[in-house]
């Protein structure tokens, strides 16, 4: 045993010495199992692995070691593999990257099905590779054993169990282009310890070489239906723009933003899709859906035209499916054709990828001299800027305590560009409403609503971008859910900043029980055995903050953010705030409860032209500007 383990370091480090760049020289050669894995996923650009060892992995983490120690791959040591798999989840995100993530046999692998399934519902590529029993032992319920294939089959792309290490090179190919390609998603590969030991003659596969007959994703969005829409938006008089994640994926977001100048429609996102439209631009609506802006409710209720860019009409989007966007007909682009016509049926179904959908569209209308006919959408415009101005989002302020809105307000102004995670709830709500994202810089688990998610997801982009500033915004109860990688931020001096919105409850349960179950707040407080943030953060030899009153909020956060290292500061808000505005279960996007309240209207409002958009007084017959009559 000793003398053939010698005889593979040898052959190891003379092919690793090789291949350090991606480069072979004289191939088959010698190799293990293991190393033709971690020599594969270097070829495909990987400089990042977040993971945890144990028995069946082991012998991956030993040709690891030894591609570290050459300055290869970098390993991050989570302390939880379901923080590996949020933290590749996070990195994937920010990067459009695949992220890749370890963990061994049995409960190895069982703790990073959570994070499996938050990239799977939010369409994340990520490379999972398992740890698994040796060949002969596999169905005898050896120790650590488990069935991580099957158990992940519902929430994977594809998985693949390697039988044969000359087959790796092959799978890890295959893998990165199923991830990458058509909807991205996670790719589990399973590795029997005894494959990973064992030798065989390694050729490498390289990047986009793999050949997968069968699997062809459409992405060019076919002729006819694009000339289709084409002429639905030339007719329509309220379009409205609704841009999922698709867009962010597919790095859409100057298409989106010609065609909506183009045709002047305005625009709203979903969860997933925030960042692929300016917030600030004029034709922002921000979200919609559930803690959706209310203008964006009343838009998507009252529009003729829903053009559905790269979203999926999930049910905290659409409220009452029968009646939303009922009076609209639906152009609806998707890369993922299972999804186009699954809960609304559209009358232009395109199934390509937005991006090269929409440059052909746009394509088409440059080369036709098509363009928005004048005036054609002012006066929806103009009704969507009165409900702007009329259901604005507030941001309350109390005499004795200090709101959310106004903690995520302020870290929003002092850090306009950075990157941000949030945990799941009210805070991710609020953060949604408040902050103002480019494009890749707002990860949240949006489809499975992932309380843990924030803080190692935040971590995977800081790794992934260590000269940014990433901001987790988190909650009293998410924050606990993985407050044990403190130590792997402690242990790498992983610069995040966590800031916890704490009530002292499961905010969202809370405000979910007082609204539909007579308040009855059954387990849902958090404050007796809630840390103390300062004594934690001591212990892990992090920097801890708590903000108690508005006078310590600026110069509170302005510390965190300036401080050079990990910082936490627990931001103690109003305790029974509740997140607005909200559409109820079983209820239309219109039917919004907590809108502020208007002041009364002066009996004569003004009118709007509907030619020009020029404001006249109420008793005008004609538009003095224009001539058009009223």
């Amino acid at each position: 045993m000793s003398s053939s383990s010698q005889i593979r370091v040898q052959q190891v480090e003379s092919t690793s010495s090789q291949t350090s760049r991606g480069e072979s020289n004289t191939f088959p050669q010698r190799a293990s199992g293991g190393f033709a894995l971690i020599d594969s996923l270097k070829r495909h650009g990987v400089e990042h692995i977040f993971g945890y060892p144990g028995g069946a992995i082991l012998p991956i983490y030993d040709d690891l070691y030894r591609d570290e120690a050459s300055g290869g791959i970098k390993h991050i040591l989570v302390r939880h593999e379901q923080g590996a798999s949020h933290a590749a989840d996070g990195y994937a995100r920010a990067t459009g990257k695949v992220g890749v993530c370890f963990g061994t046999s049995g409960p190895g692998a069982t703790n990073l099905v959570t994070g499996i399934a938050t990239a799977h519902m939010d369409s994340v590529p990520m490379i999972v590779i398992t740890g698994q029993v040796s060949r002969a032992a596999i169905g005898t319920d050896a120790f650590q054993e488990t069935d991580i294939y099957g158990i992940t089959l519902p929430i994977v792309k594809h998985s693949y169990v390697v039988r044969d290490p000359k087959d790796m090179a092959r799978i890890v190919a295959e893998a990165f282009h199923i991830a990458l390609s058509g909807r991205p998603g996670p790719v589990l590969i399973d590795v029997p310890k005894d494959v990973a030991f064992e030798e065989f003659d390694y050729t490498p596969v390289e990047p986009g070489s793999a050949k997968l007959p069968g699997y062809r994703p459409t992405v060019k969005g076919n002729p006819r239906q694009i000339n289709a829409a084409i002429q639905l938006i030339r007719e329509s008089r309220r379009p409205l723009l609704y841009v999922g994640g698709g867009a962010i994926t597919s790095g859409a977001h100057e298409e989106v933003k010609q065609l909506a100048e183009l045709f002047s429609i305005p625009v709203t996102t979903t969860l997933m899709g925030i960042g692929s439209f300016d917030e600030h631009h004029p034709l922002s609506l921000s979200m919609l859906g559930m803690h959706g802006t209310a203008y964006a409710n009343f838009a998507v209720t009252d529009c003729d035209l829903l053009i559905c860019v790269g979203a999926r009409f999930d049910d905290r989007v659409t409220g009452k499916l029968d009646e939303f966007a009922s009076r609209a007909k639906v152009i609806h682009i998707d890369i993922d054709p299972a999804e186009v016509g699954k809960n609304r049926v559209p009358e232009v179904p395109i199934v390509g990828d937005v991006k090269k959908v929409l440059t052909e569209l746009l394509r088409r209308c440059e080369e036709r001299n098509i363009k928005q006919a004048p005036q054609q959408t002012q006066e929806w415009l103009n009704l969507i800027n009165r409900w702007k101005e009329d259901y604005p989002l507030v941001i309350p302020h109390y005499a004795d305590s200090i709101s959310p809105q106004e903690v995520i307000d302020e870290i929003g102004r002092q850090a306009p560009y950075a990157y941000y995670t949030t945990d799941v709830g009210q805070h991710q709500m609020w953060a949604a409403q408040f902050l103002k994202n480019g494009p890749r810089r707002w990860i949240s688990s949006a489809g499975l609503g992932t309380m843990g998610f924030g803080v190692p997801a935040a971590m995977g982009v800081k790794v992934a971008f260590p000269d940014e500033d990433v901001i987790c915004i988190s909650g009293d109860a998410s924050f606990q859910m993985n407050l044990q990688e403190l130590g792997t931020l402690a242990q790498y001096g992983i610069n995040v900043k966590t800031v916890i919105i704490n009530n002292g409850w499961q905010g969202m349960v809370r405000q979910w029980q007082q609204a539909f179950f007579g308040e009855r707040y059954s387990n849902s407080n958090m404050e007796v055995g809630m840390p103390d943030i300062e004594l934690l953060c001591q212990a892990y030899g992090i920097k801890g903050m708590v903000i108690e009153n508005r006078e310590q909020l600026k110069d509170g956060i302005a510390e965190a953010i300036a401080h050079d290292g990990p910082v936490v500061v627990n931001a103690l808000v109003t305790k029974n705030e509740n997140c607005y505005p909200m559409v109820g279960p079983g209820k239309t996007n219109a039917q919004m409860v907590g809108l502020a309240k208007q002041p009364p209207k002066a009996v004569q409002e003004p009118v709007y032209c509907s030619n020009c958009g020029a404001k006249n007084e109420s008793t005008n017959n004609f538009c003095p500007e224009c001539g058009t009559k009223l």
